[in-house]
């Protein structure tokens, strides 16, 4: 698992992957966080809130090569070919990823000792944030490596996981188109509003659970739950596993 890892950690830095990505999140904390301190109201949960909604970016970019870029180049006959345990492979490369997101995190602790110096507040919200940020990085991390899994071409696992991503974050949005459908339908069929407006929230009620977002709203506020971590926890765990099979089929055909 350590020589995936560091295979794949150092692969970032040997091409422009890396700083790309390090200079994209570095470009908009630094905008997000001069706005506020220039406006005199620094959050540093507000900014790691708002650095989430471009991980159908960033994560594209340092996952699309993760699987896709061995399958072009043939290297990932070994390992299939070899005794090496396809769950270290898909471990390591995650982990490798989920590194780098935490270099590139820097950029907010170094935010977070300037507002601490000039008597700003780091409060239970903002820690809050960032626990969710990091769990949410490794859901979607997860979710790129299943798509660079399922082809050998980086462009098309880049947009198969901006695709995945954008549509986790917007299933709420999905959510309410659906269920303005259902009152649409069930008013024109002729049931009654009240109970058509029932169905509405229920249906936009169901699809909203499983928006990682709704699930994580409170911990800005302070407020944690174990349920919404395990949640985002499973969601990766179920992406792993899914890249795990993708692998596992590929090595038995080559037998």
């Amino acid at each position: 698992m350590y020589a995936i890892f560091k295979r794949e950690f150092l692969s970032y830095f040997r091409s422009p992957v890396g700083y790309v990505a390090i200079s994209i999140f570095s470009f908009l904390s630094g905008f997000i966080f001069y706005t506020q301190f220039r406006s005199g109201v620094v959050n540093i949960g507000s900014e790691v809130i708002s650095l989430r909604s471009f991980f159908a970016v960033i994560v594209p970019i340092i996952t699309m090569g993760l699987l896709a870029d061995d399958k072009k180049r043939g290297t990932d006959i070994l390992y299939y070919t070899t005794p090496v345990s396809l769950f270290n492979v898909v471990v390591g490369k995650v982990l490798a990823s989920f590194a780098l997101f935490a270099i590139m995190f820097i950029n907010v602790i170094i935010h977070i000792i300037v507002t601490l110096s000039c008597g700003g507040v780091f409060g239970v919200g903002a820690f809050g944030t960032i626990i969710v940020f990091f769990l949410m990085a490794f859901m979607f991390i997860s979710m790129g490596l299943f798509a660079s899994a399922i082809t050998d071409n980086q462009i098309v696992s880049a947009i198969v996981a901006f695709i995945i991503i954008l549509i986790t974050q917007l299933i709420s949005t999905i959510g309410d188109y659906i269920g303005t459908a259902v009152y649409t339908l069930s008013t024109t069929i002729g049931i009654n509003t009240e109970s058509a407006s029932s169905m509405q929230d229920s249906v936009k009620n169901a699809i909203a659970w499983f928006d990682p977002f709704v699930k994580t709203q409170d911990f800005r506020l302070g407020v944690f739950s174990v349920s919404a971590l395990f949640f985002l926890v499973s969601v990766g765990v179920l992406f792993l596993y899914l890249t795990y099979r993708v692998l596992d089929k590929k090595r038995w055909s080559q037998a």
